[in-house]
């Protein structure tokens, strides 16, 4: 079990770091800023991860070893099965960056390490849920999602953004362009940006479109640093944009956001032509919007068993 008292000032984490991919894109980053004895010691204790793959989490010790962090603080272990109700101030760290699973489905094991109304069976919700109770006062996040939590609106998900909006301040969500993952996934994917200094005012949503001469990234054409630029540009210097009658980037206030019972699926991709998917790409879309459904009717099915005292079991 990783140590729950060992959160020093200027700490990273993942919580479900795989092979560590972005943890050494934390050192590279902090690399530049190690001037003395005291930055090196900063910068050996200051990002940690946890995985719960047996075979990924040697792989990320290893990467960081190789990274020349003496002892890496990486731990073997399940983020989601601890009571989140019981976290502390100790517990919590400065900075929160990660990908975390999207498309797995949790077992009522998993779901019960949760408060009622935001225990959700996907396992991307879950993530989300935890990263909020263990994110410090005045810490900040950045958070892969799938489109799916945009565009969900079964209970749990409602619950959890709307836990994000009047606990978090939701500044910005950035629209990523389709097959950035691929060849590993095609589901279309955002940065949530978000930091725990007060309750959100207003968000922007910021269309990243695929650069000019791309149709897709794949793992020979993957996408680029450079391909970030126009998101970096416009975020120092934020303003509305529509392309062609379509929002490219535009501000809306928390309110506005919660008239639309939390479905921020805002500022996405034009879809004027019906687009003919692969097969893999057209199963893996469906998958996700069947995960949303499937929630919906679960919980209109328990509430209505439970009107009528119903035990569920007795129908298995």
């Amino acid at each position: 079990m990783y140590p729950l008292n060992c959160i020093k000032i200027g700490t990273a984490i993942d919580f479900a770091c795989g092979t560590g991919g972005f943890i050494t894109s934390w050192l590279k980053a902090l690399e530049s800023q190690k001037k003395t004895i005291e930055d090196r010691e900063a910068f050996d204790t200051s990002v940690y991860g946890i995985e719960k793959k047996q075979f990924p989490y040697m792989l990320c010790v290893t990467n960081l070893l190789l990274h020349d962090i003496d002892t890496p603080r990486i731990y073997h272990d399940n983020s989601l099965l601890k009571d989140v109700l019981d976290y502390t101030e100790d517990d919590q760290f400065d900075v929160i960056l990660m990908n975390p699973p999207y498309g797995g489905s949790e077992k009522n094991e998993v779901k019960n390490h949760f408060p009622s109304d935001l225990a959700s069976s996907e396992t991307a919700d879950l993530f989300m849920s935890v990263i909020m109770y263990r994110l410090k006062q005045n810490g900040r996040a950045a958070v892969i999602l799938p489109d799916g939590f945009l565009f969900g609106t079964d209970n749990a998900k409602v619950a959890i953004k709307k836990k994000l909006l009047s606990e978090f301040n939701l500044h910005t969500v950035i629209r990523m362009p389709h097959s950035v993952f691929s060849p590993y996934t095609s589901i279309t994917t955002n940065i949530l940006f978000f930091d725990r200094t007060g309750s959100t005012k207003e968000t922007w949503f910021y269309r990243l479109d695929m650069p000019d001469g791309y149709k897709n990234f794949s793992k020979t054409k993957p996408m680029k640093l450079e391909h970030f630029d126009p998101a970096i540009e416009w975020w120092n210097n934020r303003e509305e944009i529509t392309i062609d009658g379509f929002d490219k980037a535009k501000k809306y206030t928390a309110q506005e956001l919660a008239d639309k019972n939390y479905n921020i699926d805002l500022c996405g991709f034009p879809h004027e032509e019906e687009e003919i998917l692969p097969p893999k790409e057209l199963i893996q879309e469906y998958q996700e919007k069947r995960a949303s459904l499937n929630a919906d009717i679960d919980r209109i099915l328990e509430q209505i068993t439970g009107i009528l005292g119903i035990n569920t079991e007795d129908l298995t």
